[in-house]
């Protein structure tokens, strides 16, 4: 009998951390199911050349259809990892913010990411075995002025993962939340916050985030955050007071900050 290749679902596959996370788990012999809200013909293609077989669903993972989409796309079949990465920004003051676009931000990061774990999760802890990774930020440490949606979504996806991953202790499956710092993709485009400090400032490469997340992910491990700048930025945000990192987050975020 041959051996069946394990299967990953891989969501926000379509740029960015997502893209990446989906190539390597092809590169280390995953088959996929990936989603995304946009095209996904492209990462469809690389996988492909990569050697995996690949299935894609388009939708909006912020709405329970979306989820339900991918859901039935998996069908009753084993899920070996689920990398929950989809996920997007809005910059801007919350009282200025339009009130759907911030429904959207909640629902795609917590609503719809939560929802498909819920499902996929009970699967891994029935079969005593499985892989979860989560994209949390370092975002969700420090309270985000002209951010603050975004960085409430981050803080509950870090809070979330350690209290599953302490639920799901000696059960077979792992859960791991990968903290990146600000980096290099569509998000801040999406954000509309290309005119602000962060959004012109230097950024991390999505491949080298992808990796550290999905090599912490294979070992096992609670959390990892990217590189050594935002593992400083992490730990002097455990001692500051809050009303001080608002403020620090303000000259990074606040439209017209730019340096341009």
């Amino acid at each position: 009998m041959v051996d069946l290749r394990p299967l990953a679902v891989v969501t926000g596959a379509s740029s960015g951390i997502g893209y990446e996370l989906a190539k390597l788990c092809a590169q280390n012999g995953f088959d996929l199911i990936i989603a995304a809200d946009r095209p996904l013909a492209e990462t469809e293609q690389m996988l492909r050349g990569l050697g995996a077989s690949v299935e894609t669903v388009q939708g909006d993972l912020a709405t329970t259809d979306g989820v339900d989409q991918l859901l039935a796309k998996v069908g009753g079949r084993r899920v070996d990892a689920l990398l929950a990465n989809a996920g997007h920004g809005l910059g801007h003051a919350f009282l200025d913010q339009d009130f759907a676009a911030i429904r959207h931000v909640i629902d795609t990061n917590v609503t719809g990411t939560i929802y498909l774990l819920h499902q996929l999760g009970r699967r891994m802890r029935d079969q005593e075995r499985g892989r979860i990774l989560l994209t949390g930020s370092i975002a969700g440490l420090m309270p985000g002025s002209f951010q603050a949606v975004y960085n409430g979504t981050k803080a509950f996806i870090d809070s979330f993962s350690f209290a599953l991953r302490d639920e799901l202790k000696d059960s077979g499956v792992t859960v791991t939340c990968l903290m990146p710092g600000a980096t290099d993709t569509e998000f801040f485009e999406r954000a509309d916050m290309l005119d602000t400090k962060i959004g012109q400032g230097k950024k991390d490469d999505p491949a080298d985030v992808a990796k550290t997340g999905f090599e912490a992910m294979m070992r096992g491990e609670g959390d990892i955050v990217h590189g050594l700048k935002n593992k400083m930025q992490a730990a002097a945000a455990a001692v500051t007071p809050q009303s001080v990192l608002a403020g620090q987050h303000r000259k990074m975020a606040e439209p017209g900050t730019d340096e341009t």
